[in-house]
């Protein structure tokens, strides 16, 4: 039986290469810049050996605005890394509650077709249903026709009436320094 747990500290080189092999896989191999380093800076770990229990929130560091992020891991049978599922806290203005945008869902290909991201993405589930949130967002890329169905069989609905906006790089700072 699949286990998923919140990552510990530890387990940052695991989380590297999942984020590695994400990049490839959207064609984006060049654009990681995360290292080692910057994520056990930026996510907030459970101890080592902790777990958290059915139905409540995670144990795990406390997050802030250096440490916006939470990562599960799930674990094969045999106690290997198969995914990940790498997250943050949102917020609905509208329904005045708190929710989770996930960042990032990876399962090796080796351990696809397995259940192993309705798993992940059930636990996501569980952890706002335990903090009365209001939903679980995230975005895919449009030619990304098999993680669509899959999200869609589990009874997802894409948001196609809202465009994804980003600033960035040089055009960030332009816009952080305006004036006016």
């Amino acid at each position: 039986m699949a286990t998923v747990r919140h990552a510990y500290r530890e387990d940052v080189p695991t989380i590297l290469g999942f984020i590695q092999a994400l990049a490839d896989y959207e064609k984006e191999s060049d654009a990681v810049k995360a290292t080692v380093e910057s994520l056990e800076n930026t996510i907030a770990f459970a101890p080592s050996g902790a777990t958290s229990p059915q139905n409540s929130l995670p144990v795990t560091e406390s997050i802030s605005s250096t440490r916006p992020s939470r990562c599960l891991l799930l674990f094969n049978e045999e106690g290997k890394a198969a995914g990940m599922a790498i997250y943050f806290y949102n917020y609905s203005t509208w329904r005045a509650k708190s929710g989770i945008y996930l960042e990032d869902l990876y399962v090796d290909p080796s351990q696809r077709g397995k259940g192993y991201g309705k798993t992940l993405l059930s636990a996501l589930a569980k952890e706002v249903v335990a903090m009365d949130g209001g939903r679980l967002d995230w975005s895919v890329l449009k030619w990304n026709e098999p993680s669509i169905k899959f999200y869609e069989l589990i009874g997802a609905t894409a948001m196609n009436e809202w465009v994804g906006m980003r600033v960035d790089g040089p055009t960030l700072n332009k816009l952080a320094n305006l004036t006016d």
